[in-house]
């Protein structure tokens, strides 16, 4: 099995290289991932104390920030290298106030892997959630690094918990300790029989607790919201966009609409504005334009959704309408926001959970999406109810990061 892979793992990297230009994200990622060793080269030192932290993309630094803040005034004289796999991770977060280096995190090629290694030589690794490289892991393992996995979440279907996946578990044994969101991802790792686990919670209620004391004014949102019920759409696709410009459409003038499509793509966004009826502007032009006359505010930007929540009176979360994944609920939920997302969230314990409560309403089709919406926009009781109910549920579940910090300190003395 090591061997296949390996072998899939080399006519990628050779398919990038032929053929990554034609995808503009593909070649930002091959791009920088050649540039990876060398920049290490620059900037690290054989005699640096080092710890390695990745994350897949930029939802994982967002999760991995709480714990990650800790953990760098813990080892100050450590230097800090993250690695992203995504550019959406990247681009973004390549200047952060933990890492004194990022870079793309090089394919997973034994002989670069090895390279990788030689050059960061880290005392502690640290992945979170996911993104579970074979040769990176496995080596990692023989050269007897602390390694921990935060933020896990597993599911039965995994082939982890497989009978053909026995290749595939021996990478969760490479970790030192795996700190996981739920008791049911411990009780999976226990039967395959790894008990270096701990239920620490999810790292990220830790992350949207704390940027309630940050500051989330947004001069503009608030000028455009003009104390009116504002319906804030993050992170939208195609399917649920659909759903929204119907009922934007039919809607009463005196409620205003925030949409933050996930993809930034120029003609998407043409295309979508085309077909709302009602007097919208574009972040991009809001300067020029009289925002209190305006009803839907597209924002055509990326890096302001999780202020413009403070200004939602309702909170819809995209991606679970179609197969792309529901985003992030939490990032709403800690403003005391009720929220309305689609139909395919089976994978989000998060959002079962604020179901559960009462918090969050999941909608299949149209008119599903008229009558949540129209009960949360029209009955302040309720909205509030269910807002609070949210807000209540984030700061249960604080306390990540510290389990993990307090853990890890047992493991990781250096």
């Amino acid at each position: 099995m090591g061997l296949f892979y390996n072998i899939i793992v080399d006519l990628a990297a050779i398919s990038v290289r032929l053929f990554g230009g034609l995808h503009k994200k593909t070649q930002k990622g091959q791009e920088g991932r050649s540039r990876s060793l060398n920049i290490l080269a620059q900037e690290l030192k054989e005699t640096d104390k080092v710890i390695w932290m990745h994350c897949s993309s930029l939802g994982e630094y967002e999760q991995g920030l709480p714990f990650f803040e800790p953990l760098k005034k813990q080892y100050q004289e450590h230097k800090f290298v993250m690695t992203f796999f995504s550019p959406s991770g990247y681009e973004i977060r390549k200047n952060n106030p933990i890492a004194d280096v990022v870079v793309y995190l090089p394919l997973d090629q034994k002989s670069v892997v090895k390279k990788f290694l030689d050059l960061t030589h880290p005392e502690l690794v640290v992945f979170v959630k996911y993104d579970l490289w074979p040769n990176y892991l496995l080596e990692i393992k023989r050269r007897n690094i602390t390694s921990i996995l935060i933020s896990a979440l597993f599911r039965p279907s995994q082939a982890y918990f497989k009978f053909y996946g026995g290749w595939l578990k021996q990478l969760l044994f490479t970790f030192d300790h795996i700190f996981t969101q739920d008791t049911g991802s411990k009780v999976l790792l226990n039967s395959i029989g790894y008990n270096n686990v701990t239920v620490s919670g999810d790292t990220r209620f830790d992350r949207v607790g704390n940027q309630i004391n940050s500051d989330n004014t947004l001069d503009f949102i608030a000028e455009f919201k003009n104390n009116k019920t504002c319906v804030v759409a993050g992170s939208t696709w195609p399917e649920d966009e659909v759903l929204l410009i119907d009922y934007i459409n039919n809607s009463k003038d005196d409620v205003k609409f925030v949409i933050a499509p996930h993809n930034m793509d120029l003609n998407q966004i043409k295309s979508m504005t085309k077909q709302i009826q009602k007097p919208t502007v574009l972040y991009s032009n809001y300067k020029n334009e009289t925002l209190v006359n305006k009803s839907v505010f597209v924002v055509d930007t990326i890096g302001l959704l999780t202020k413009i929540y403070n200004y939602a009176d309702i909170a819809y979360i995209g991606g679970a309408m179609g197969g792309t994944g529901l985003h992030n609920t939490l990032e709403a939920a800690t403003f005391g926001v009720p929220i309305v997302i689609g139909k395919n969230y089976k994978n989000f314990p998060e959002a079962k959970a604020m179901q559960t409560l009462g918090g969050l309403i999941s909608i299949s089709n149209y008119d599903a999406l008229h009558s949540a919406l129209d009960e949360f926009v029209y009955n302040l009781e309720n909205r509030t109810k269910s807002g609070q109910i949210n807000k209540q549920y984030v700061e249960d579940n604080k306390g990540a990061s510290e389990i993990v910090m307090n853990e890890l300190q047992k493991i990781f003395k250096k």
